[in-house]
């Protein structure tokens, strides 16, 4: 019987991890754009807004909204993070130091940005194979520059919000406002 028991424990317990990822966004580490490692860990209990960003694209205009959003909801607890990439039309050519100026000269970005990255294929990031591999409804690959996901206080993706949504579309500023807790 003891046997039996331990054999079925054993057969839900493999069947339990092969179903469900128990990791989650905070379990992730990244690289900043100054060099430096960056475990998501230090914004737990955060609401996060996580940004595949492009320095040459049509939406980058979109940089002054984030900034805004950031400015305005950071003190309630969330978290804007941009990742570059140059996946998409070669849009983010530069270095670590010309995104950083290019950002900081032209909008004034004060949020988290990150180490260029690979968001799509092969050589993608830890951190959007997470968001693109494992979370959910809100899977598959980015479509482009400034695709957009939010992710609650526990870690897991809420939702993804396409290019064309703008950081301060009252839509996503409500799920904003509805993670954080008015």
């Amino acid at each position: 019987m003891r046997l039996i028991c331990a054999l079925l424990l054993s057969l839900f317990s493999c069947a339990d991890k092969t179903k469900v990822s128990s990791r989650n966004f905070f379990d992730l580490e990244a690289e900043t754009l100054a060099g430096k490692p960056a475990k998501m860990e230090q914004y737990h209990g955060k609401v996060i807004l996580v940004v595949n960003t492009a320095s040459k694209c049509g939406f980058t205009g979109q940089y002054k909204a984030l900034e805004a959003v950031w400015k305005k909801y950071q003190d309630r607890g969330l978290v804007i993070i941009g990742f570059p990439c140059n996946q998409f039309g070669s849009q983010e050519p530069g270095g670590a130091s010309d995104i950083s100026s290019f950002c900081q000269l032209n909008y004034g970005v004060t949020f988290p940005m990150m180490a260029k990255i690979e968001v799509n294929g092969p050589g993608r990031h830890a951190v959007y194979k997470f968001l693109c591999e494992e979370s959910g409804p809100a899977n598959g690959n980015i479509s482009w520059n400034f695709s957009k996901f939010l992710i609650g206080r526990d870690g897991k993706v809420i939702d993804r919000y396409a290019p064309l949504t703008k950081p301060d579309d009252n839509g996503l500023i409500a799920a904003i406002e509805a993670a954080l807790g008015k």
